[in-house]
């Protein structure tokens, strides 16, 4: 599935005539065209109006469209927060909009950022910010491109940024990624069907005899543990707390348990 703008003149032929002649190239192949409306017709991103001589563009959002980006109170690096609004902005100013409808854009561009706790003034910064770059930025981005490492930090906290300063001014630059995301959150926990003493955790071995207790947490899984226990016991080595409990005392074998 693709999204095709045609541009035709009506005196050299008609849209069903381009219509048909594209479903017949191939049978798997069919489309189902849009036509103009009112001389405009919205594709992608962009609402194109036809006047005389010319073409102009307006941008447009579905109506389906949600004012919502990364909030700015939330737990996110700040370079994530402003990557929706940077989008925006450049598009803004790259596109052949009229001044009249750049403003009606920036308007909007400031409202989503207000709906979504963003202080007005960062907005305005990161706009004068990116109209800053476009102007020598070209001339720089090939020197520094060549030199230029990337490291990535997973974005905790705001403290993360004291490791990040430390490279500042070297040529080893910082990106972060979040673990937050809806992915994340949303995505299925995995099951561990496997029997209760083939996992690792916490346990609790209680001697037969007196009732001590050994409490430990083990990495290992706690039918293996259980039977090193055993084996020093049998071979009289004291090497666990517990098995040096068991030959002094001269105890049976205790049970183990697992402590969740």
């Amino acid at each position: 599935m693709d999204d095709i703008f045609i541009i035709y003149g009506t005196t050299r032929t008609t849209a069903d005539s381009i219509h048909n002649y594209i479903n017949s190239i191939h049978k798997c192949l069919q489309i189902n065209p849009t036509h103009e409306n009112n001389t405009q017709i919205n594709f992608l991103d962009l609402c194109i109006i036809r006047k005389t001589n010319k073409l102009k563009i307006d941008i447009y959002r579905k109506p389906t469209t949600i004012d919502i980006a990364i909030n700015y109170l939330s737990s996110h690096p700040i370079e994530h927060k402003h990557a929706a609004y940077r989008y925006h902005i450049h598009r803004m100013l790259t596109l052949p909009l009229t001044k009249e409808r750049r403003a009606h854009e920036w308007k909007t561009i400031q409202n989503i950022a207000r709906n979504n706790n963003f202080p007005n003034k960062l907005i305005t910064n990161l706009k004068q910010q990116i109209q800053c770059n476009a102007t020598h930025q070209k001339s720089d981005r090939k020197e520094n491109i060549n030199n230029t490492k990337w490291a990535t930090f997973a974005y905790y906290s705001s403290k993360v940024r004291k490791i990040t300063n430390l490279f500042k001014h070297t040529d080893i630059k910082g990106a972060f990624k979040n673990n937050n995301t809806i992915s994340q959150i949303l995505r299925p926990k995995a099951t561990n069907n496997s029997p209760i003493y083939n996992k690792c955790g916490i346990h609790k071995l209680t001697c037969k005899t007196c009732q001590h207790v050994y409490m430990r947490q083990t990495s290992r899984n706690l039918k293996q543990r259980y039977q090193e226990h055993v084996r020093y016991i049998r071979n009289s080595n004291p090497q666990s707390a517990f098995a040096q409990h068991t030959l002094n005392n001269q105890h049976e074998y205790g049970t183990i348990e697992e402590i969740m």
